[in-house]
């Protein structure tokens, strides 16, 4: 709604209350910012694509937590070579047992 220059919290107030009093095909024109319904305009959202938008989302965050994971892991493993590399990781040298 701010690409289309109105004030969003005025506009969804009145949004709200069409939606209460007329049903619910009420929506903003994107080009105007006006109030419309949308029956009348020829939009319709399908639940199809909704749902679409939910399991693409979901499927993105779920991919990017994978990818974290294994850049993380990567990072772990190459700091530990590189410890070993540096000689942090040897053995502490044993005392001879007393006789």
């Amino acid at each position: 709604m701010q690409n289309c220059g109105v004030n969003t919290i005025r506009t969804m107030t009145n949004l709200t209350a069409k939606h209460a009093t007329s049903g619910s095909t009420w929506g903003v024109d994107g080009e105007t910012g006006n109030i419309v319904d949308m029956e009348e305009f020829g939009v319709w959202d399908t639940l199809q694509v909704k749902s679409q938008v939910f399991k693409t989302a979901i499927e993105t965050a779920i991919l990017l937590l994978r990818i974290d994971d294994i850049v993380s892991g990567v990072k772990k493993q190459s700091d530990i070579d590189a410890e070993k590399m540096a000689g942090k990781f040897q053995a502490a040298p044993q005392e001879a047992p007393e006789e």
